[in-house]
């Protein structure tokens, strides 16, 4: 499978062609990657080699006796073992390592048996690291017939700006083709988008990377609430495989996984590197025509996709091994008998905390002294943590309005029955129990910024 490299060439006297970055090699080098079976022992001066018994003379003198052999030695072959390398050892060697320094190790590394994958967002920072370290480099993208007209137009511009040619990898148009005809075009909006997304996505990228000993990917630790605040700079792909199949056989590389969303754009900035036009309309973290949107403000970058699921599923399954049971290390947060150990969020005395009897008895009464704003919460979960600062304003400009602001933390133990009593839908979900009514009226828009939290407390109160 051809993959995009910095530069192309094509030669009839080459039985391949293969594009590269310019990167000038050395004579000292070029000598030093001579492949040979014959090397003479004695370089002084050369010898011109016939095959054997060609153009012997007759000497009658000379008579060949018949246990006479020309024993030719052969030279004993010698099986190359392949260290094994430890990647949990070098991904903590690399752990403060710059995103040039750990792109250049992967390149010098795996050379032509590894690729950049680039969805057409950010991440196009990996290309201009690959560019910098002057290796050859590959690039291929997973077009699921389904992006917008935006990115398409960038990759245009990104192959152009960088010389190169992405392999674009397709789904199976047969799968593809039963998917749309039994479930119609959009039925990830009623059970959820892992079936679509690994019929368009997981599956070609599977296909993909049987082709490789390793691929790099933009993933950054902030990212994704809990699905990616563990991922290190370089690990054992725990989902797919590749060339060599089997588990282990993939190695993946996060080269920007220990660097802040900011510091990814301010060197794009620096280094004047083409970026999608959608940014510029709000979107940060880009996929699907149908599953991305602009992000609003109080939002984190993530809550762009699939923003009708729970924050924990928001991984198209490319990055499943992200995703951990609860009882491990989960959202970044250490579990111990089902408890979670996490520091709390909202933590101000004007935000009243209230247990699960709390929630229960505001949530039976008919009628109370005061309305209530409540907020349903996971302090794991970066959405929520995203609007902490604005849900706690709103609360200080409450405080003397009769209007009781509160919070419920509804993950663990207490998700089914939120989700059961509560309308707990994905985390944060806001809820306004009104005085005069026993049923309390879920906040129905994803902008938490301070006005548009209190504009709809005033509509309510």
């Amino acid at each position: 499978m051809a993959f995009a490299a910095t530069s192309s060439s094509s030669s009839s006297s080459s039985s391949f062609s293969t594009s590269f970055s310019s990167r000038s090699i050395s004579s000292k080098e070029f000598k030093g990657q001579q492949i040979c079976s014959f090397r003479p022992t004695n370089t002084s001066r050369r010898r011109s080699l016939k095959p054997v018994f060609a153009d012997l003379k007759r000497n009658d003198s000379f008579v060949p006796a018949a246990a006479t052999s020309i024993v030719i030695p052969v030279q004993e072959k010698v099986e190359k073992v392949e260290k094994v390398e430890d990647y949990e050892k070098l991904a903590k060697q690399l752990e403060h390592a710059s995103p040039l320094e750990i792109m250049d190790k992967a390149l010098e590394k795996f050379g032509n048996e590894i690729a950049i994958a680039f969805s057409g967002a950010e991440d196009v920072a990996l290309i201009e690291y690959a560019k910098l370290t002057g290796r050859p480099f590959r690039v291929f993208s997973l077009d699921t017939g389904r992006l917008n007209p935006e990115t398409y137009k960038f990759f245009d511009t990104v192959e152009k700006h960088y010389g190169i040619r992405i392999e674009y990898t397709f789904p199976d148009a047969v799968e593809v083709q039963g998917l749309v005809r039994t479930k119609g075009l959009f039925s990830f909006y009623e059970d959820g988008h892992q079936e679509c997304c690994r019929v368009r996505k997981v599956r070609p990228l599977r296909r993909a990377l049987k082709g490789l000993r390793a691929w790099i990917t933009g993933q950054r630790k902030d990212q994704s609430p809990g699905t990616r605040a563990e991922i290190p700079v370089v690990q054992v792909d725990p989902s797919f495989e590749g060339t060599e199949g089997g588990p282990g056989s993939l190695i993946k590389w996060n080269p920007v996984a220990n660097v802040d969303g900011v510091d990814i754009w301010n060197f794009l900035r620096a280094m004047n590197v083409p970026v999608n036009s959608l940014h510029s309309q709000g979107y940060v973290s880009i996929g699907c025509e149908p599953c991305t949107r602009p992000v609003l403000p109080g939002q984190h970058e993530r809550e762009g996709r699939w923003w009708w699921e729970d924050a924990k599923a928001k991984e198209c399954g490319l990055h499943k091994g992200n995703i951990k049971e609860e009882g491990g290390q989960v959202n970044g947060a250490a579990h111990t008998n089902g408890a979670v150990v996490e520091a709390d969020i909202f933590e101000t005395q004007s935000i009243v905390a209230l247990n699960r009897m709390g929630i229960e008895n505001l949530a039976k009464m008919e009628t109370r002294r005061e309305p209530w704003l409540v907020v349903l919460y996971a302090p794991w979960c970066q959405f929520c943590q995203a609007m902490e600062s604005s849900y706690i304003e709103l609360a200080d400009k409450l405080k003397e309005s009769g209007v009781k602001v509160g919070k419920f933390r509804a993950d663990g133990d207490q998700k089914a029955f939120a989700q059961q009593e509560l309308q707990l839908g994905s985390f944060p979900t806001i809820l306004f129990f009104p005085k005069h009514s026993s049923q309390a009226i879920k906040y129905p828009s994803e902008k938490r910024d301070v006005d548009s939290l209190m504009a709809f407390v005033n509509a309510l109160r």
